[in-house]
């Protein structure tokens, strides 16, 4: 059975893959839990790899 090499998926330079963070606002709601938003990497939009690209191929003769 032949085995298939796949590419790693490429990791984001700015975000190292860590993708999607938990920031706290500070204090806590009125049923003692703590508040927090989730932020995404502006380059990668939360998912930790980027696009491969590919080069563009020309056809021959032109």
């Amino acid at each position: 059975m032949a085995h298939h090499n796949h590419t790693p998926a490429r990791i984001c330079s700015n975000c190292d893959g860590h993708a999607s963070v938990a920031i706290t606002l500070g204090g806590r709601d009125h049923s003692g839990h703590l508040r927090t938003i989730t932020a995404h990497c502006p380059t990668c939009h939360g998912t930790g790899t980027r696009l491969v690209r590919h080069p563009l191929t020309i056809p021959a003769g032109r």
